[in-house]
């Protein structure tokens, strides 16, 4: 059985301060190329901000980014996954909380943000593989 943890093991984890504005929290999720990040009041989880959170909270509330702080305007209800956890139960917990992005937890302590593209590349490559032993055995009895 897979765990959350070979999926985000010796991955670094990024994250924003809370009194940060949208502009600058959009700014680096742009530069490292992610649709949310994990935001932290004083070393601590305090919430995540999201494209989506950009889009209704920011944008559609007409908010101006400039002057916005991140906490403002970030999901606080969050839901979070232990990183011993499999990798099914963080699929479950993704679905049922309706959420892509899950902060990875070790024992109690934010350790990684995990993504549902996350999920679904780790769930590929293991596909692949599957599929490349089959051939091989396949060509081996032939």
């Amino acid at each position: 059985m897979s765990l959350v943890r070979d999926i985000v093991d010796e991955r670094m984890l990024f994250s924003v301060e809370e009194q940060q504005t949208v502009t600058q929290v959009a700014a680096r999720m742009t530069e490292l190329n992610v649709g949310a990040i994990v935001v932290l009041s004083s070393g601590q989880l305090s919430g995540v901000f999201s494209e989506r959170d950009l889009m209704r909270r920011v944008l559609l509330g007409r908010l101006d980014p400039d002057h916005t702080p991140v906490k403002e305007v970030m999901t606080r209800e969050l839901a979070t996954i232990e990183d011993s956890a499999s990798v099914e139960q963080a699929e479950e917990a993704m679905r049922v909380n309706n959420c892509r992005h899950l902060p990875v937890l070790r024992n109690g302590r934010l350790t990684a943000f995990l993504s549902m593209r996350d999920l679904l590349n780790y769930e590929l490559a293991r596909k692949t593989e599957e599929l490349h032993h089959m051939r091989a055995y396949i060509q081996s009895n032939t």
